[in-house]
């Protein structure tokens, strides 16, 4: 078995430890003798998403934003396409926002991709916080860092989580981040995947249901650093 995990534009989205999630990502695949590949695509890159079976979208600035989001709107189509298939996409933070219809902030309005039928809007202050979440995905917490100063209105989609420490994604609905058909969306950051390995790990095993088929379930690994990890930001926050 093989995954192929297209990395976004990682020159203008990476403030958030985005390349620690691929990292991730190509660890437990290959400690399972899942071969996996990423392919890291700059600005003017042509990309075929026929070919791409994960695909994150990091986090930037909001110039770095409307630069990605401009070049991403001729590619919309296609991207389109590749997510109602049920195509595997994780998007972080600045990578949320472009998810939605719009971004409106001080700047001016960024045109969303369209992907998912939400929008965000930036608000006075910043919602910063250490932040855990209790999703119906996962057993586990999910644990991160959030640092946005957008506010995102995910309408009647369902949210990620629900936020049990810290903002979310408005600061006043409780809930946090999004999830829609094989995506997710999230202001997580930190990075997100290596304290979370259950979220990593339904990343994989979506990618690969879709492409070799849906009975197919992975291997366990010895996650017992992690959930330790998890398990102090969890206790530190909330208990």
């Amino acid at each position: 078995m093989k995954l192929t995990i297209g990395h976004l534009y990682p020159d203008l989205l990476n403030l958030y430890g985005d390349r620690g999630n691929i990292q991730c990502l190509m660890k437990r695949c290959q400690w399972r003798g899942i071969e996996a590949e990423t392919i890291a695509f700059e600005l003017n890159d042509t990309i075929d998403f026929s070919g791409l079976d994960i695909v994150l979208l990091g986090g930037g600035s909001d110039r770095e934003q409307m630069l990605v989001c401009e070049k991403l709107r001729e590619l919309q189509g296609a991207f389109k396409a590749y997510v109602e298939n049920n195509g595997v996409v994780i998007a972080i933070c600045g990578g949320y926002q472009l998810l939605g219809n719009y971004y409106k902030t001080d700047q001016g309005m960024i045109k969303g991709l369209e992907l998912v039928n939400m929008h965000t809007e930036q608000q006075e202050g910043r919602l910063i916080s250490n932040i855990v979440l209790k999703s119906d995905l996962f057993d586990m917490p999910v644990v991160g860092f959030e640092n946005h100063g957008g506010r995102t209105y995910i309408g009647n989609n369902q949210p990620l989580g629900k936020v049990l420490y810290g903002s979310g994604n408005d600061g006043q609905t409780g809930y946090e981040g999004v999830v829609y058909k094989n995506v997710i969306g999230t202001y997580l950051h930190g990075p997100l995947l290596p304290k979370n390995p259950q979220l990593a790990d339904w990343l994989i095993t979506q990618a690969l249901r879709r492409k070799y088929g849906e009975d197919l379930e992975l291997e366990p690994l010895d996650d017992t650093q992690e959930k330790e990890a998890n398990d102090y930001i969890y206790r530190r926050f909330v208990k």
